[in-house]
């Protein structure tokens, strides 16, 4: 019996029970761990998207025979004029639309309040029990509105702070750019010639999948983002700046992003006159059909191949778990282990295959 698949599947489900009751029970050896990962998780993991972004042009110099500390210096001045640029140019406008943007919560909640109720009494599809559940929403629609505002705000603040109060991040840029490419070649060197082979492919998988999705979705986004925001100009859309930064960000979310994003700016275009909130839906759909069909496939391909379904159940969870960094997360995590669990498994397959040879 202990040759039986199914046996070896009970007892391995009972050991991982047991070793996750066993890790909950000694937590409080790994706080000290976890609170040293947190301290230099975030440059860490904000040094390698800036890498994953700069990687690219840093290649293209040295393919011209620039060298790399140079090519290095080159990147950073650049990031230094891109910074420059937004906090002077691009935050002051959108600061102040969001300011007149918060400031009319109250009008719009209102005029959305009377819209509901207009709507209610001249209408006999909705049950009636459901009318209380629509008058309380109705009624507390202005906090509603305020309480997303207030997470907007802090969301974007912590990003902000994520990515430029760090001053760790420019030092994990720096080396990774210096010496990325030094780091498997030290790793396999302590490895035997067939697990450093395995090693290297591995690790080639793992920066090709970062890369596509990095690269791919940041690209995404800033297309979609300049779409949205010449479609609202071109319809005098209030605070098109602010509402197509808001889509920007995200449409870094994969798949339910653009649901997302759309949302603030049909309810301007409500406020101002509903005709207005027709051209908002009509742009967004032309801005994603344009994405959807020239910028994803060209930019990411199909590198990833997540079902639909499973993206949904990945950003749910790890919503719920994690909040809004979860939804930045999920994908890519969830990319990376499954690169990792393909390749063994092809391994697998390529072993069993030799050895029935």
């Amino acid at each position: 019996m202990v040759q039986k698949k199914w046996f070896q599947a009970i007892v391995t489900a009972i050991l991982l029970a047991l070793l996750i009751l066993l890790l909950h029970q000694i937590q409080f050896f790994f706080d000290p761990i976890m609170t040293y990962v947190g301290a230099i998780a975030f440059p860490l993991i904000g040094g390698g998207i800036l890498f994953y972004l700069s990687r690219p042009l840093l290649k293209l110099l040295e393919h011209y025979k620039v060298p790399r500390i140079l090519g290095i210096v080159i990147i950073f001045l650049l990031f230094i004029v891109l910074g420059y640029i937004i906090t002077q140019f691009i935050a002051p406008i959108a600061q102040e639309q969001f300011t007149r943007l918060v400031d009319n919560i109250p009008d719009m909640a209102e005029m959305i309040g009377e819209g509901v109720t207009y709507w209610q009494q001249n209408q006999d599809i909705i049950p009636s029990q459901f009318n209380a559940t629509i008058d309380n929403v109705a009624n507390n629609l202005e906090s509603y509105l305020q309480d997303a505002s207030t997470v907007v705000i802090n969301v974007v603040s912590q990003l902000i702070s994520f990515v430029f109060a760090l001053v760790l991040i420019p030092f994990f840029l720096f080396f990774m750019l210096k010496d990325g490419d030094k780091l498997i070649p030290f790793i396999r060197q302590f490895l035997g010639k067939r697990a450093g082979k395995s090693f290297a492919k591995l690790a080639h998988d793992i920066d090709h999948t970062l890369h596509s999705f990095i690269l791919g979705q940041l690209t995404v986004s800033i297309v979609v983002g300049l779409l949205l925001l010449v479609g609202y100009l071109i319809i005098d859309l209030p605070y098109a700046l602010t509402l197509s930064l808001f889509a920007m960000v995200m449409n870094v979310i994969p798949f339910v992003g653009p649901f997302l994003a759309v949302v603030p700016a049909i309810l301007v275009g409500l406020f101002e006159d509903p005709i207005l909130a027709v051209w908002v839906a009509v742009i967004t759909i032309i801005a994603q059909q344009l994405e959807g069909n020239f910028v994803s496939p060209n930019v990411m391909g199909k590198a990833l191949s997540i079902h639909p379904l499973t993206i949904i159940t990945l950003i749910l969870a790890a919503g719920s778990l994690a909040g809004f960094l979860g939804l930045l997360f999920a994908i890519p995590t969830y990319a990376v282990i499954k690169t990792i669990v393909r390749h063994f498994y092809q391994e697998w397959l390529d072993r069993r295959t030799a050895d029935h040879s």
